[in-house]
């Protein structure tokens, strides 16, 4: 499948997730979920069987709260039965509301508590680069979690150490719960604070699946960082750019709403 449609089903599993179980987050979800099907689609050396090969990449999405995505990337990528995807969120399920690893192939860190997977994914290529493990690291962020200082401390000790392994991508949607991030805690000029951690910096639009793919390929001898310039609630009209749509959870109306509109999108596919 390719990472097009990869995407578009995905979205459609998202919105019927959250409608069906109550859940909030869709917007970040429909945000990063392109981002998401580059990724496991087609640019990380990762597959549904090499769940546990010591020689993967490393796939790290730190925006738990986009679960509802990640785990239908996953579904449609072959990682687990897309029927795991009708409990989601429900008593019992190991699908939690924040990104869950125990018991879900593909999952490689349970997060929630934003910036703890920057510095666990720059601690992993550390060690891959003492052990001479020749993989790559990626860690998916929220651009509202940037205000967590643990991620400048990640930041710092991934350019000291020359970690080429890392590659970061910012899911720059310029929205979170309470606000526009530049409204909550100002984060401009964003690119060049990364350049003056020491850091490799690309700037791109986060749901153009070709830019993202080239982007994503590129290999330095210095960490990485992508800004992909998303938008919350990509792909459903009336949840475009709304900051309500961080918590509000889609009715059955909102949903036949929504999968009207994904469902006859016939965009070809880019990449």
């Amino acid at each position: 499948m390719q990472s097009i449609e990869l995407a578009r089903r995905a979205r459609i599993s998202a919105l019927t997730m959250c409608s069906t179980s109550g859940a909030s987050h869709i917007g970040a979800a429909l945000s990063v979920i392109d981002i998401l099907a580059v990724l496991y689609g087609h640019v990380a050396d990762v597959a549904p069987h090499r769940t546990d090969d010591p020689a993967r990449d490393i796939v790290l999405v730190s925006k738990g709260h986009s679960a509802s995505g990640v785990y239908a990337v996953l579904a449609h990528a072959g990682y687990f039965p897309l029927e795991w995807l009708d409990d989601y969120y429900l008593d019992g399920s190991h699908l939690g509301g924040h990104v869950t690893a125990h018991g879900n192939p593909g999952v490689e860190l349970s997060t929630g508590a934003l910036g703890h997977a920057l510095p666990f994914g720059v601690g992993r290529a550390l060690v891959d680069k003492l052990d001479g493990i020749d993989r790559r690291v990626f860690v998916v962020l929220s651009d509202g979690e940037c205000a967590e200082g643990s991620n400048w401390e990640a930041a710092l000790m991934a350019a000291h150490h020359c970690l080429g392994n890392v590659t970061v991508i910012i899911d720059r949607n310029r929205l979170q719960i309470l606000g526009r991030t530049e409204d909550v805690l100002g984060l401009e000029p964003f690119a060049d604070k990364w350049r003056a951690f020491g850091w490799e910096v690309d700037e791109i639009d986060g749901h153009d699946h070709v830019q993202l793919t080239e982007a994503l390929r590129v290999r330095s001898n210095r960490p990485r960082v992508i800004v992909a310039n998303t938008t919350k609630g990509k792909g459903v009209d009336f949840m475009e750019d709304k900051v309500e749509w961080h918590t509000l959870v889609p009715t059955a109306d909102h949903l036949a709403l929504a999968l009207a509109q994904l469902q006859t999108n016939t965009t070809e596919v880019q990449a």
